[in-house]
């Protein structure tokens, strides 16, 4: 999609009027009741589809990325899940949520469709003993039932899914490397700056941020990391991070550029 076709987006009036313009771009789309969560729903399908497409052409390695990549829509597919399971969803409501292409690329429809059967937290827990989501379910849930808030359990999740990436940066070769492992920590920085703006918003302590942090770094560093995480205020963040930014080296040309809206400041 280009600038124009963009510019041309911004000016539709409601929500069935932007699919029929964009379905030209996206002609798999199938929307019946043009509402947010359905839309969002068709949209991931279609990109996850296409990730499917270039991983059938990739060298072994790339394929490998983008596996560990797709994890996030399998971690996705789980919050969905558990938090359907805690609200009282059925099987049925709760299986609308899934994208079970995404368990087909990944060979875990099985266990996918195994956690949907399941409505008990602790056989959740269960379930998952033997998976690389077992410490963030286990402990996510425990704080769930002590404080009644998912927020834990999310994070969690959350950190294992950028934990698990920059784990995987050594299998690559030199040329891989170069370009994956800036990707890579450009996405797990964003993560961070995300995780301690929602942290403060939601008042959660220091302590109990730091939990969820990946320490890897792109343009900032644990000690700014560890400044951000201490404030109270959420404009004090903004400014701070602005600050930071305004001050790389390597960036700062392009941060004069940049107009800093707090609305979409990531």
């Amino acid at each position: 999609m280009d600038e124009q076709s963009l510019q041309e987006l911004k000016k539709l009036k409601n929500i069935q009027e932007i699919i029929d313009f964009i379905r030209p771009y996206y002609p798999d789309i199938n929307i019946s009741k043009f509402q947010i969560g359905e839309i969002e729903r068709a949209l991931y399908h279609i990109y996850i589809k296409l990730i499917g497409k270039i991983m059938l052409v990739s060298p072994i390695s790339m394929r490998n990325f983008l596996k560990f990549y797709l994890l996030k829509y399998e971690i996705m597919n789980i919050k969905q899940l558990i938090i359907g399971s805690i609200v009282g969803l059925t099987k049925k409501e709760k299986s609308k949520n899934i994208n079970f292409l995404v368990e087909e690329y990944l060979d875990n429809t099985d266990f996918i469709k195994k956690l949907s059967e399941l409505s008990d937290l602790s056989e959740i827990q269960l379930l998952m003993r033997k998976t690389k989501y077992n410490k963030a379910i286990r402990e996510g849930i425990l704080y769930f039932k002590n404080n009644n808030e998912i927020f834990v359990l999310e994070a969690f999740l959350d950190r294992l899914y950028y934990e698990n990436l920059l784990k995987q940066k050594r299998i690559y070769n030199k040329k891989e490397r170069t370009i994956i492992n800036s990707f890579i920590n450009l996405i797990i920085e964003i993560y961070n700056l995300k995780m301690i703006y929602r942290g403060i918003k939601n008042k959660i302590e220091p302590k109990i941020l730091i939990q969820f942090i990946v320490h890897n770094y792109q343009f900032l560093n644990r000690q700014v990391i560890k400044n951000l995480i201490n404030l109270k205020d959420v404009d004090v963040f903004f400014d701070k991070v602005e600050g930071y930014l305004k001050s790389v080296a390597d960036i700062k040309d392009l941060t004069k550029r940049i107009s800093f809206k707090r609305e979409h400041f990531i």
